[in-house]
């Protein structure tokens, strides 16, 4: 995309045109990876990073080990940056956004790997029959808490959103809740099962992206004077799973993990206790309220959620 119809400054002196090298930049961190998104050579590309870099006072990109990296003061300014490119291809390319098809951009979406792992394949295959010119790319919650969506770092976030930012909007798509997770044949899947059975039978496997040893069961079970015993924690559902299936571990899932533990022949069961609900949400910064493309994603970000497996248990 063209800011302008000449590539010369404006009447400040910068040429607008180097925003939308720069957003393009910052988003790939790679100038052979920009210069094929815009269609130039990298020598090119090369030359416009040194006029961005001349233009702001400051590297934009360094080098660290084989890769390049934001400096701090491009992290600070990636999501105006951003936000204006957005503001321009609206402004002079409407037309653009009437035909999905054509519009060609790179999505970042945090989400929790159980999500992702449910809902890539079927997000995936939207955008090739949908738009074929938008990419989406999920990363994993981190250990700590950060402004990504404030920063730019992320443009939608979907799961359990726990954020306080006034300046976010967060849509709250349904609650869900968790069931315990076995293997085939573990023996808390027969006779009845009661809290008693729950906590001293087997031993525990948390998830926690922070390494976690207690949770809300262990609240639930110090309310009934009961105590389990927790062996260890794993940062994500998928790797619980397969520690779940070689072991006699019992773990927890939530809906979204429904489908990789079937097709690792897991049960699931009903927890007696009672667990609090999971409120499932999408957050976004609003600069992408009047963005098309990008409610085009929250819809089928939306649809996918809402259309999730409840809990079945065996």
């Amino acid at each position: 995309m063209r800011l302008t119809q000449s590539t010369g400054p404006g009447p400040s002196g910068f040429d607008l045109n180097l925003l939308a090298a720069l957003d393009v930049l910052l988003e790939e961190q790679s100038v052979q990876g920009a210069a094929r998104r815009l269609h130039l050579s990298e020598p090119a590309m090369s030359r416009t990073l040194g006029r961005i870099r001349k233009a702001l006072g400051d590297p934009v990109l360094v080098r660290a080990g084989r890769r390049m990296v934001p400096t701090p003061h491009a992290l600070a300014v990636r999501a105006e940056v951003s936000a204006v490119v957005e503001r321009a291809r609206t402004l002079f390319a409407p037309s653009r956004y009437t035909e999905l098809r054509s519009v060609s951009r790179t999505f970042t979406i945090i989400a929790h790997d159980a999500l992702a792992a449910a809902y890539a394949a079927p997000l995936f295959a939207r955008l090739a029959e949908e738009a074929p010119g938008i990419r989406a790319r999920f990363l994993a919650e981190s250990h700590v808490d950060a402004p990504y969506l404030r920063e730019g770092t992320a443009d939608l976030e979907v799961g359990v959103v726990d954020t306080t930012a006034p300046e976010v909007h967060v849509e709250h798509l349904g609650e869900d809740r968790m069931v315990g997770v076995v293997r085939a044949g573990h023996p808390m899947l027969t006779g009845v099962l009661t809290p008693e059975r729950f906590a001293t039978e087997a031993e525990h496997l948390i998830v926690s992206r922070r390494g976690r040893l207690r949770g809300p069961v262990d609240t639930a079970l110090a309310e009934l004077g009961l105590e389990r015993r927790v062996v260890g924690t794993v940062g994500t559902y998928p790797a619980s799973l397969f520690v779940l299936r070689d072991t006699d571990l019992v773990g927890l899932i939530s809906s979204w993990a429904l489908p990789l533990a079937a097709a690792l022949d897991l049960v699931t069961f009903e927890v007696p206790l009672p667990l609090p609900a999971l409120r499932l949400g999408l957050a976004w910064h609003p600069r992408h309220d009047a963005d098309p493309a990008h409610a085009w994603l929250r819809g089928c970000v939306r649809e996918l959620v809402a259309g999730r497996q409840t809990p079945r248990t065996g």
